[in-house]
């Protein structure tokens, strides 16, 4: 199994011959479209197999894990787009997924919504859906791959949980944790009074996620972007701080990738 680190969240898995990726991002300037707000956007790079992708996997629809133009190119004719079932509820409650939910729709991608713990065969793929948490209540999954004896585990930009010893003993322990440390702290019109505490895993939050999966190799993925002052804030030197913080668990090995580096598991 080869994994490859595509920018942001996005990662391409190959083996036997086949791509799926995974919270693949083709445009970020997208993510503020529509509005008066400016940040530093992610580096990013195209999939290798980009026209020949067997699947796109979704941890939530966030237009930031959730780019249809981008899933429109990479997939090939008839490959599915896996995501999270809804939770319900109305647009209030669904602000932040209504965007990607209907660039989606308007795609005309295959698309199936899965439930928690479900899984599937895709290819050389065995895919599960392991339960998340999403800082802002809507649905998250984590993505865990197993091909040609190889286990990984996305965590998309989940939230620190109780699902963590569930999941490695479902489908671990794992040969790679691609795990989010960026730590971001929110202030959103539609999530008010804001929470203090990190909407997806810091650095250290991230570090000991990666021990409790039975990690072999912990990658660093979903960090240096976006920082938006006042709405989406973290701070500088995420990946010092997380490879520390790895570094005194002692558990595993910290391989940070630069984008569109891949490490072959």
């Amino acid at each position: 199994m080869r994994v490859r680190w595509l920018g942001w969240a996005g990662v391409e898995i190959e083996a036997e011959g086949e791509s799926l990726v995974i919270d693949l991002l083709g445009r970020p300037e997208g993510v503020l479209e529509g509005t008066s707000l400016s940040a530093p956007l992610p580096e990013v790079v195209r999939p290798r197999a980009e026209g020949d992708v067997v699947a796109g996997l979704c941890t939530h629809l966030h237009r930031d894990h959730a780019d249809a133009g981008a899933l429109a190119k990479a997939l090939r004719s008839g490959a599915p787009v896996l995501h999270p079932a809804s939770f319900g509820g109305d647009a209030h409650e669904n602000l932040w997924t209504l965007k990607a939910d209907g660039e989606l729709d308007a795609s005309g991608l295959r698309r199936r919504a899965m439930g928690l713990w479900e899984s599937t065969t895709i290819g050389p793929f065995t895919v599960a859906a392991v339960p998340a948490v999403d800082a802002l209540g809507d649905p998250q999954v984590s993505w865990a791959v197993e091909a040609g004896g190889k286990r990984v585990i996305h965590l998309g930009d989940s939230m620190f949980h109780g699902y963590w010893w569930r999941a490695a003993h479902r489908y671990g322990p794992f040969d790679a944790v691609l795990t989010p440390i960026n730590g971001p702290t929110l202030c959103f019109p539609h999530c008010q009074p804001p929470s203090p505490y990190p909407a997806a895993l810091d650095a250290e939050h991230a570090a000991v996620a990666a021990r409790l999966l039975g990690a072999r190799v912990a990658v660093p993925i979903h960090y240096d972007g976006f920082r938006l002052d006042g709405f989406y804030s973290s701070q500088p030197g995420e990946l010092g701080r997380f490879l520390d913080a790895a570094s005194a668990e002692a558990a595993y090995a910290a391989l940070p990738l630069g984008v569109g580096e891949d490490v072959v598991l």
